[in-house]
């Protein structure tokens, strides 16, 4: 979410704030591997930080992720987005967003804060190039005035990276 749209925001339902809140402990409890939540007191906006994995191109690299909870969280998946700098990978937008089906088209209410980051990274650690995706100048030039990568119709056509 752009910074103007934070404040325009819709409060978390009861069922999303009993959610995260859950989550949450969970995460503090037994955190993913490689995964480290930067305490705030903003339940809405979570921020990640991403260690790269030991053994893949991204090893000893730390990126943060920004996740923002709409209201009704679980029914609707989070916007994430990478804060910069964006890591380059061919599934990855100078801008920060991620192109990974679990977060737009893919997305179920089972999943968590915890399952999309270990996609993340598993999509991360699978790549074998440090690129930016073909159309990444096009892309960032249509998403300047603040769009969400929740209003983008991605296609998932490269499972491969």
């Amino acid at each position: 979410m752009t910074a103007s749209s934070v404040s325009s925001r819709k409060v978390l339902s009861k069922i999303a704030t009993n959610r995260l809140q859950k989550e949450l402990t969970e995460w503090q409890i037994n955190p993913p591997s490689g995964f480290t939540h930067k305490v705030t007191d903003n339940l809405q906006r979570w921020v990640i930080e991403v260690n790269g994995a030991q053994g893949t191109i991204y090893a000893n690299e730390k990126y943060q992720l920004q996740v923002d909870f709409p209201e009704n969280y679980p029914m609707e998946a989070p916007q994430v987005i990478f804060l910069p700098p964006a890591p380059l990978h061919p599934h990855i937008y100078s801008n920060g967003h991620i192109c990974l089906d679990i977060l737009y088209d893919s997305w179920s209410p089972a999943m968590t804060v915890g399952s999309i980051c270990i996609s993340i990274l598993s999509m991360l650690s699978s790549s074998t190039v440090k690129e930016r995706p073909e159309d990444n100048d096009r892309y960032v030039k249509n998403c300047r005035n603040g769009r969400s990568p929740k209003e983008t119709r991605w296609w998932f056509h490269d499972d491969k990276v």
